[in-house]
């Protein structure tokens, strides 16, 4: 049994049925057919599986949200603020204050 439960005499009897429906001329063409239509089907499945690599890489390269440094802590930092434990709303007022100091 070469494909699973398909004997032999059942392929004999599958490809004389499709000789007698499409004749033996059409047969080259609906190869050639069925060829490029496989050819396709594996293009497109390597092109999804390149798309679903670059997908899983970018989610790999975010940085999480959670340990990610937002502008105003960089910027709190740059003027030489401490940033642990402050909101952003903090370091706003903080940085306000001392670019106010500054100023004067």
């Amino acid at each position: 049994m070469p494909f699973g439960g398909i004997g032999t005499t059942e392929i004999i009897l599958i490809v004389a049925v499709i000789v007698l429906l499409f004749g033996a001329s059409k047969l080259p063409e609906l190869a050639r057919s069925a060829g490029k239509s496989a050819g396709e089907f594996k293009k497109a499945q390597k092109e999804a599986e390149i798309s679903y690599q670059e997908f899983e890489k970018s989610l790999k390269d975010t940085p999480d949200p959670a340990t990610r440094e937002s502008k105003i802590q960089k910027m709190a930092k740059d003027q030489g603020i401490d940033t642990a434990g402050k909101t952003d709303e903090q370091l706003l007022d903080e940085i306000s204050v001392k670019m106010n100091s500054k100023e004067t």
